[in-house]
């Protein structure tokens, strides 16, 4: 029954989905401290990509000849050590609340630990004198953090449990000497050194381009026509918040209740993932069902198959339970090239830009134009 709702009225993610990249940037909004550069993001706290954009602008204060550093190898490195604190309270000076504690590293065995690491703080960073453990969002340990941390925040405290400081003093540590991160190896190199294991840098790097394709603007100057008419009309969208059914051929609108999850857009005014592309293709004169299963019988089938090197920009893009069995899809998205779509991913989010690759169970295109 929850797969059929999940059909029935799109889109918010998958139960059990592990895939989380889901970047809204080029909102136009400006983020906390002066930057310019983009809205928020769904499986970033908003205050924690400010933290890593401050970081950035800020490290070559500390290591002058560092090269490449660049927002989304924070969020990398963040994303696996702590998931970006999701779900802990980041107050506006950037302290984080619960904190951030690893196991304790005494050669137990839980979480994977088998090597003693001896108390060096007292208990002052990590809460304990009877050994160590990571802290913080980047978890940093702390004879590392005594070395690398800084005041990220400019309160005269360089402390592993704020985001400034942390994401600070992890661009510090990954720039080493002065990295030229833009270079693969070097910044392979880099996460090497964060964390000493070829699984641990295949992640981080899987997080990290996924980041940077996100954080791309789409180009559509070969772009134009009807096709040009509808993708206008979503980016036009972007920072519009989620709506569990949300969104219709005239706009935004108050969705309904309730999600899966239990989430209401009753209140909302917005758009859900399949009412974002009834709107943008209103637009262009093209009528499109309600649901994202329907909309996947309009137009041009791409199977998934052909894979995402087929899809041109304004093809449907979709994403199933089970790829093949159309009845089967939850979600929807508008491809813009380069690998991004524009999306509304679920509840609690934006309208935004995403890599193709956010959501899980790729289910191929439509091409209505």
């Amino acid at each position: 029954m929850a797969l059929l709702m999940f059909a029935a009225v799109c889109c918010a993610a998958p139960v059990g989905n592990a895939i989380s990249t889901y970047v809204a940037l080029k909102t136009g909004a400006q983020d906390d401290g002066g930057i310019a550069e983009g809205g928020s993001a769904a499986d970033i706290p908003p205050r924690m990509l400010t933290a890593y954009k401050k970081a950035v602008q800020h490290v070559g204060t500390f290591v002058a000849k560092c090269q490449g550093m660049r927002w989304p190898i924070l969020a990398g490195i963040a994303k696996v050590e702590s998931n970006h604190a999701v779900g802990r309270n980041i107050a506006g000076n950037g302290d984080i609340r619960p904190k951030i504690y690893g196991v304790l590293l005494n050669g137990s065995g839980v979480g994977g630990n088998t090597t003693v690491f001896p108390d060096t703080d007292g208990g002052k960073w990590d809460g304990t004198s009877r050994g160590e453990r990571a802290v913080g969002p980047f978890q940093f340990m702390p004879s590392t953090w005594e070395s690398v941390g800084k005041d990220g925040n400019g309160d005269k405290t360089a402390d592993p449990h704020n985001a400034d400081d942390a994401a600070l003093g992890a661009a510090i540590y990954l720039c080493g000497n002065g990295r030229d991160l833009t270079k693969r190896a070097q910044l392979k190199a880099a996460i090497l050194q964060y964390n000493h294991s070829s699984e641990y840098v295949a992640n981080v790097l899987g997080w990290i381009d996924q980041y940077t394709a996100a954080a791309k603007d789409p180009g559509l100057k070969n772009v134009s026509g009807k096709v040009r008419t509808a993708i206008e009309a979503a980016l036009s969208q972007r920072g519009v918040p989620y709506s569990w059914g949300g969104g219709n051929a005239s706009g935004k609108s108050y969705g309904i209740c309730c999600s899966p999850s239990g989430k209401s857009g009753a209140s909302i005014k917005g758009f859900d993932c399949s009412g974002l592309t009834v709107y943008a293709y209103a637009k262009a004169g093209v009528r499109l069902p309600r649901t994202a299963a329907a909309q996947a019988g309009v137009g041009q089938r791409l199977p998934a198959g052909l894979g995402t090197g087929v899809l041109k920009p304004g093809d449907l893009v979709f994403y199933a339970y089970a790829p093949g069995r159309d009845s089967t899809i939850y979600h929807v998205g508008i491809y813009v090239g380069s690998g991004q779509m524009i999306n509304a991913a679920r509840p609690g989010t934006v309208v935004r830009l995403d890599s193709v690759n956010a959501m899980s169970g790729y289910a191929g295109g439509a091409r209505l134009l």
